[in-house]
């Protein structure tokens, strides 16, 4: 099992950043794939990013291309998610999720994912 725990969030202007953390525990999490999703309020969970474990593979959703970025630091046992040109609509709490997955291939479906951190809050203002 891996339990994850994500930090970073906060208020931001647009056009600001933010990176987020998400801290694993598990001495095997360098064998788990990894997601980050996100809620509005009154709206579905939606992917955004997804990175591989061994073959660095990633993949954003079309929505944050060129703006987001994902990483990460198996010494560490936490992934990151750098978010740059931020715009209000991407306002919303950030997951991330981890799951065990072949070498070098992402997971961009949240029922892809057994387990998940307990969000972080991003706000974007205009």
């Amino acid at each position: 099992q891996v339990q994850l725990v994500e930090s970073g969030g906060g208020l931001v202007q647009t056009g600001g950043s933010l990176r987020l953390s998400c801290a694993a525990s598990g001495r095997t999490f360098s064998r788990y794939a990894v997601g980050w999703f996100r809620q509005a309020p009154g709206k579905e969970r939606e992917f955004v990013a997804a990175i591989s474990w061994s073959v660095p593979t990633t993949s954003n959703a079309d929505s944050v291309k060129g703006r987001f970025t994902i990483s990460r630091d198996n010494a560490k046992n936490t992934v990151y998610l750098q978010m740059s040109s931020l715009k209000p609509e991407d306002t919303a709490v950030y997951y991330c999720a981890a799951d065990l997955g072949q070498p070098g291939r992402v997971l961009v479906t949240a029922a892809s994912y057994a387990y998940w951190g307990q969000g972080t809050q991003v706000t974007v203002s205009s």
